[in-house]
């Protein structure tokens, strides 16, 4: 990556303009520096102390990214929102892990990313920034560098990618919009599921029930926190699992994984700073039950 230094930026270190100017953190800053990467102004090799002079040109070549032993580019369809040098932005298809597992070997969304860019002649490896189920589908942000993945990181700590969801519950809410504020932790004796318990990380889930049916309702969910298995554990909790969710205690006779679906997504790019919205429609699985 390069740029040109400024008027403005006269006098910076290499450090600071680098986090100020570019939001590289200090670890990533560690990674480049200890990791087998360069920083370069004007051709020549410098350290961070070096302080700058407009018209210099400051150029980072970030260390040769390793892939783990079960990242293996797969070639398979992706449905891309949007791409560019920084993010891709995917809907999500349902029954397809996002990472290799010893359950889930192939077939990955990080297999089909590889792949995907491979055919570009990119040498990255895969940075999903906002992660979905295996059965959930929808909107999902990758990052394709690891400054971009850095930012975007930082961003989901500070709650500034915003995501919202389409669920099908069972049966009826008394409260038609509310907030469930239960902290969530690993169900004792399981490496999968979770629970809602005191000793749990804090968790809030807010909601809008759109349309209710003989059995279900239909809701909006937007998420304040991000713990695994957030908004099926919240429901299951207050009696109302989501359809399809037999791990958690809903039914399977109309749909046969969890009805969600992250249907709208919301960032601010991590290079450009401008805000970005998108909005995925609901799947025809999910549609047939209350639409």
């Amino acid at each position: 990556m390069k740029w040109t230094i400024n008027q403005q930026q006269e006098g910076f270190t290499i450090r600071n303009y680098l986090q100020q100017e570019h939001r590289f953190s200090k670890r990533l800053m560690k990674h480049i520096i200890h990791g087998g990467g360069e920083i370069q102004v004007n051709g020549v090799s410098q350290t961070v102390k070096y302080r700058l002079e407009p018209g210099d040109v400051v150029a980072v070549t970030f260390p040769e990214e390793e892939k783990g032993a079960m990242m293996i580019p797969e070639k398979m369809p992706l449905d891309i929102l949007y791409e560019d040098d920084a993010i891709l932005v995917i809907n999500k298809p349902s029954g397809r892990a996002v990472i290799p597992s010893y359950v889930h070997t192939s077939g990955t969304i990080a297999g089909g990313v590889l792949a995907h860019y491979e055919q570009q002649g990119l040498p990255y490896t895969f940075h999903p920034v906002t992660r979905l189920d295996r059965n959930t589908s929808g909107a999902m942000l990758i990052a394709k560098h690891r400054l971009s993945h850095s930012i975007l990181a930082r961003a989901q700590k500070d709650r500034t990618i915003a995501r919202a969801y389409h669920a099908v519950i069972e049966g009826h809410l008394q409260q038609k919009t509310g907030t469930i504020n239960k902290p969530i932790g690993r169900k004792d004796g399981s490496i999968i599921e979770r629970t809602v318990t005191e000793a749990g990380k804090h968790a809030v889930t807010h909601y809008t029930v759109l349309k209710e049916f003989t059995n279900h309702s239909l809701i909006h969910v937007q998420l304040e926190t991000g713990r695994t298995h957030q908004i099926r554990v919240h429901f299951s909790h207050i009696g109302h699992p989501l359809a399809g969710d037999d791990l958690y205690g809903g039914g399977t006779g109309y749909i046969d994984r969890q009805a969600l679906h992250c249907h709208h997504l919301s960032l601010e790019h991590p290079i450009t700073r401008k805000r970005m919205d998108f909005s995925v429609d609901t799947p025809n699985d999910m549609k047939r039950m209350v639409w």
